[in-house]
């Protein structure tokens, strides 16, 4: 009997050092479901949206019809001379991450695309909790917008979709625009010069129409944008809007001879204070 017990108890540890075993292998392992599906849709979006801009380069024409704040930036960033683009690429590397004011913070490596014929914009957020990966995924195609989160590479966390999303992705695309002047020339977006520093855009695509505005400094640099385009989910689950502004500072000359900003932070502007939920530096940004 006593036997029979002990090789039950040896077979038990023996299984669960297999499983554990299994799992750890299974959370370093460079694969997810996640990160398939963004490499899917990186793939499908690049064979989607690519504008007829091959071997064309920015001019001071291009930009003559828009405000004279935004003329300014696009001749100090550098882009005057430099090849028109479809979509950009842009990695930031240990962000600090926020989960609401009173959640955990979270370090993370977030990496996105913006495609610019048809407005799309995907992001794959990359961490762990207690050594548990965590994958995150923003997106905002074909008009529809979402979040999803993923713990240990297959139990979904949160998915939020719908009309609200729709609008926060559209927007966050729209405060983005800048980065990748092509963007500037389409139809679905306009301009509103406010005064030699402020700019209001808008953009219309889905059946969705977001705006915010554009600040710039003396040295014609983006320094923010703020809209009150987007909502945040309250800890029952429903939906409210509150200003939303990202900060752009600390410009540097990349090797391609464009300016563009280091460091970058995502704040909701509460009655109270200000959240600063995304603190990070931004590693590279390329094009395509």
């Amino acid at each position: 009997m006593k036997k029979a017990r002990k090789k039950t108890v040896l077979i038990v540890i023996g299984a669960l050092l297999i499983i554990i075993g299994t799992m750890l292998i299974w959370f370093h392992i460079p694969y997810s479901p996640v990160k398939k599906e963004f490499q899917s849709d990186i793939a499908t979006l690049k064979s989607e949206n690519q504008l007829s801009v091959e071997n064309e380069v920015f001019t001071k024409k291009d930009f003559l019809h828009l405000p004279t704040a935004i003329q300014a930036y696009i001749k100090n960033c550098g882009y005057l001379g430099k090849p028109k683009m479809s979509y950009f690429k842009m990695r930031y590397q240990d962000v600090h991450f926020m989960q609401g004011r009173n959640g955990p913070a979270l370090t993370i490596d977030y990496t996105q695309y913006n495609f610019i014929s048809n407005p799309s914009r995907i992001a794959l957020i990359d961490s762990s909790m207690f050594g548990i990966p965590f994958e995150g995924y923003d997106y905002y195609q074909n008009g529809i917008g979402g979040m999803k989160g993923v713990i240990a590479k297959a139990i979904t966390l949160f998915d939020q979709t719908g009309e609200d999303m729709d609008k926060a992705s559209l927007v966050t695309f729209l405060a983005e625009s800048l980065f990748a002047p092509t963007i500037l020339l389409q139809n679905y977006i306009t301009f509103e010069e406010i005064s030699d520093f402020d700019v209001r855009a808008t953009i219309n695509h889905g059946g969705q129409t977001v705006s915010g505005i554009f600040t710039f400094n003396e040295q014609h640099e983006m320094v923010s944008f703020t809209t009150n385009d987007r909502a945040i989910t309250r800890t029952d689950g429903t939906m409210e809007y509150i200003p939303w502004t990202a900060f752009c500072e600390e410009y540097q000359i990349a090797e391609n001879g464009v300016k563009y900003p280091t460091k970058f932070q995502a704040v909701w502007n509460y009655p109270d204070e200000d959240f600063v939920y995304f603190n990070g530096i931004i590693s590279e940004i390329t094009y395509g």
